[in-house]
């Protein structure tokens, strides 16, 4: 995060920051729905020598109002801000809504926060967009307050797409029936998850063979439905791993995510089995993109059973990431899918 300036809270916003193009919004998933308005933001403030200004909100609103109904976070807090920045959003301005915000009316609103605080000379919303007491605000009265205070409004309609409105809701619910392929088209990137490789059951590597990397998430984490994925697999490190992986480089790998049922194990888990390397990934931090749904979780009656169908996995995960691969332009000495 070495160019985008982040601002928490109101009162930490620069004086002197401005003028400014903002877009406001939760941006929970910063989807390709999301992404028309960062890019409406950032296209009209280079256009017009303005600073392009995200607004969101940390927690979610709706964590705060109906806390059972709080939806499971698609991207982390931290990586949103690092998609900010890579789509060019030069200040995130991050608000507490039940800190700050609860209760204000829409008009001081738009006064005391996009004019006097932020010095808006454009901003960018959703046509479903709310804002102010009770979501008493819309998307059409911050265009009239835009004519009163002297800041352009840019209204952007909801992304429908073959008969699908590309939203958070959607992006979940493909991936509580492991849809990836679903999830990854309505983000626009692949679904990802990112987390410390723990120890697991110990089984992977000395009962099968399969040593696999083993990731727990708080059910505050969105994670794909239990089943078997084909994937990249990358480390985050400052120094050299202990093995043949290298830090941020990304690794196919055949990716097991539930309880694994045949061993009567409860806990759900992220499993990577990273094909043709092995590294000590105890303790570091590791990234793991999801590209395709393999099968569902089953559980087997015996070990050679499993071990069968495990060997499957690794081949069809080969074929999946070789077509992603290219896809993006690699080659087989990019992404490590020789057998050894």
């Amino acid at each position: 995060m070495d160019f985008v300036d982040i601002c928490y809270g109101i009162d930490d916003i620069p004086a002197d920051v401005g003028p400014t193009s903002v877009t406001i919004g939760v941006f929970d998933g910063l989807h390709r729905g999301h992404q028309q308005l960062v890019s409406a933001c950032v296209e009209h403030a280079r256009a017009n020598n303005q600073v392009p200004v995200m607004v969101t909100f940390d927690p979610h609103p709706v964590s705060v109002f109906l806390p059972e109904r709080a939806p499971v976070s698609v991207v982390s807090f931290e990586r949103r801000l690092e998609l900010a920045e890579e789509m060019g959003i030069e200040m995130v301005l991050v608000i507490d809504f039940t800190k700050e915000l609860e209760g204000v009316e829409p008009r001081p609103y738009v006064r005391d926060l996009l004019v006097g605080k932020l010095h808006a000379q454009h901003v960018v919303v959703g046509e479903n967009f709310t804002f102010g007491a009770g979501a008493s605000g819309t998307a059409e009265a911050m265009r009239q307050l835009g004519e009163e205070f002297g800041f352009s409004v840019d209204i952007i309609p909801l992304l429908d797409e073959d008969g699908v409105q590309i939203c958070s809701t959607y992006i979940r619910q493909s991936l509580s029936r492991g849809a990836i392929e679903s999830a990854n088209w309505a983000l626009g990137r692949h679904f990802t998850v990112t987390g410390p490789v723990v120890c697991g059951a110990g089984r992977g590597g000395k009962e099968l063979g399969f040593p696999t990397a083993n990731q727990y998430f708080p059910d505050t984490v969105a994670i794909p439905a239990d089943g078997v994925y084909a994937g990249w697999f990358i480390v985050h490190s400052d120094s050299p791993l202990d093995g043949d992986m290298q830090p941020e480089v990304a690794y196919a790998a055949a990716i097991s995510v539930g309880t694994n049922p045949t061993f009567g194990d409860e806990e759900r888990s992220v499993e990577s089995f990273v094909l043709d390397r092995d590294a000590d990934l105890y303790g570091y931090e590791a990234t793991v993109k999801f590209v395709g749904h393999l099968r569902d979780m089953v559980k087997f009656h015996s070990v050679d059973e499993l071990l069968e169908a495990m060997a499957q996995d690794v081949a069809a995960a080969r074929t999946v990431l070789a077509a992603d691969a290219r896809a993006q332009g690699c080659d087989s000495e990019d992404y490590f899918l020789k057998e050894k």
